[in-house]
C-alpha cells in the first residue's frame, strides 16, 4: 500500500488555463498595507501564470496569505510582513481567468465508478471506527520518521497522566518528534510531574490530590525562573524523565506560546503573539505530518497557518497530513470551518491514543529492538 499519495498534476493545455492571462502585481502601498483586490491563499496548491504557458507552482503555501512575485520568485507570506513596493498578486478569481490557478483535487484518489449516491456514516464521528486510521497513521509517521518532519501539536492532557506521559517521551525518544508545539501549561506540567508526581497536584498515576499539590505547579514555574530557563532547569534540578527533557536529550526544537491565562509564565514561553505565530510558521513551513492532541486553539492556530502540502526534491509534491485527537467532533468540525480540510478525526482520549502509538511504534522495555 503507498504511504503517501501521488500528486496528480493540472492540465495546463486545458483550454480556460491554455488561454490564461498572465498573473498581475500591484506595489504594496506601505508596509503590511495590500493593495486593493489583493490575493488571498489558501493552503491548497496554487499557481501562478508568468505567462507564455509557464505556470509556477508556490512552494510553501498558507492560508491567509498573500502572494509576492519577484521575477519567477513566488513568496506566499502573512499580510504583516508585506513591505512597501513589494510586487503583490492582485485576484478574486482562481480558476486561471486572472492568471492565479487553485488545484483543489491533485491528491484525490481517482472517482470510483460504483460509488454510492447514498449512503451512511459518511462523516467521522464519535461511533466511527478509527482503526483504519490508526494503521494510516503508523504507516505515515514510519515514512515520516526518515523521509519527513514530524510536529505534535500537544495540550497539558498529555502529561497528566503516567502513561501517556511515557509514551510521548519514548516517541520523542524514538525519533517520532522533530518538533513540538504547546502552551505554557504543557511544560510547566511536565516538569511538575518531573519534580512531584503530579499534574496541578493530581498524582499523574492515581489520580490522589496531594496535600498542598495546588501550588506545585507554581512552585515549578519559581524554581525554572531561578535557574532561568528550562534547560538550566532540567540541568541544575536534575530532570531526567519526561517531554521537556526528552527534547532536550533528543535536540527536538520547540516553541512555547503563551495566552493571557499563564501563570508564570515559564521562562522561554513566547507572550508576544506575532513572535510566537512567526516561530510556530517555521515548522508549518517543514511540518509533512502533524498531530494535535487535545488543544483546539493551538490545533487551530497551527492549522491556519500549515500548508495542504509540501513540494521536496525534484519538485516532488506531497500532501501534509494533520491528525487531530480529541475526544469531541467540535475541534475538528471547527478547524475544517476554519479552512483546514485536509484535518482528520481521531475521537478518542489522549491517554489512549498515546499508549497505542507507543505500542505500535516503539519496543517496550525487555522487548528488544
Amino acid at each position: 500500500m503507498t504511504v503517501i499519495p501521488a500528486y496528480r498534476h493540472p492540465d495546463f493545455s486545458r483550454p480556460e488555463l491554455a488561454s490564461a492571462p498572465a498573473v498581475r502585481v500591484v506595489p504594496a502601498p506601505a508596509d503590511g498595507v495590500l493593495p486593493e483586490r489583493f490575493h488571498a491563499t489558501s493552503n491548497l496548491p496554487e499557481y501562478v501564470h508568468l505567462g507564455g504557458g509557464r505556470w509556477l507552482l508556490a512552494e510553501q503555501g498558507r492560508m491567509d496569505g498573500v502572494m509576492v512575485l519577484h521575477g519567477e520568485k513566488l513568496a506566499v507570506i502573512e499580510p504583516r510582513l508585506v513591505r512597501r513596493g513589494d510586487p503583490v498578486v492582485v485576484a478574486r478569481t482562481v480558476r486561471g481567468e486572472e492568471g492565479v490557478y487553485v488545484h483543489a483535487h491533485g491528491f484525490d484518489p481517482p472517482a470510483a465508478a460504483d460509488d454510492e449516491a447514498f449512503a451512511f456514516r459518511t462523516r467521522g464521528t464519535r461511533e466511527t471506527p478509527f482503526s483504519r486510521s490508526y494503521d494510516t497513521l503508523y504507516r505515515i509517521l514510519r515514512h515520516d520518521r526518515l523521509h519527513g518532519t514530524i510536529v505534535w501539536v500537544l495540550g497539558p492532557a498529555v502529561v497528566f497522566d503516567s502513561d501517556s506521559r511515557a509514551a510521548m517521551t519514548a516517541l520523542i525518544g524514538a525519533g517520532y518528534c522533530h518538533a513540538l508545539l504547546a502552551g505554557n501549561a504543557l511544560a510547566t506540567h511536565d516538569l511538575e510531574a518531573a519534580r512531584f508526581g503530579t499534574g496541578l497536584g493530581q498524582d499523574i498515576y492515581s489520580q490522589g490530590l496531594h496535600p498542598g499539590g495546588h501550588c506545585n505547579h507554581l512552585d515549578t514555574i519559581n524554581a525554572v525562573r531561578r535557574c532561568g530557563s528550562i534547560p538550566g532547569a532540567i540541568r541544575e534540578l536534575g530532570i531526567a524523565d519526561g517531554v521537556m527533557a526528552a527534547c532536550e536529550r533528543q535536540r527536538v526544537p520547540y516553541v512555547l506560546a503563551g495566552s493571557i491565562r499563564d501563570d508564570g509564565p515559564l521562562p522561554g514561553v513566547i507572550t508576544d503573539a506575532c513572535a510566537a505565530q512567526d516561530a510556530m510558521r517555521i515548522h508549518a513551513r517543514r511540518a509533512t505530518t502533524v498531530l494535535a492532541l487535545a488543544t483546539q486553539l493551538h490545533a487551530i492556530a497551527f492549522g491556519n497557518m500549515l500548508p495542504g502540502y509540501q513540494v521536496g526534491a525534484g519538485g516532488v509534491v506531497r500532501p501534509v497530513f494533520l491528525f487531530v485527537v480529541d475526544m469531541s467532533e467540535f475541534g475538528v468540525d471547527k478547524l475544517a470551518n476554519r479552512g483546514s480540510l485536509q484535518a482528520i478525526p481521531i475521537l478518542t482520549n489522549v491517554q489512549d491514543f498515546m499508549v497505542n502509538l507507543r505500542h505500535n511504534l516503539c519496543a517496550l522495555p525487555g522487548e528488544g529492538p
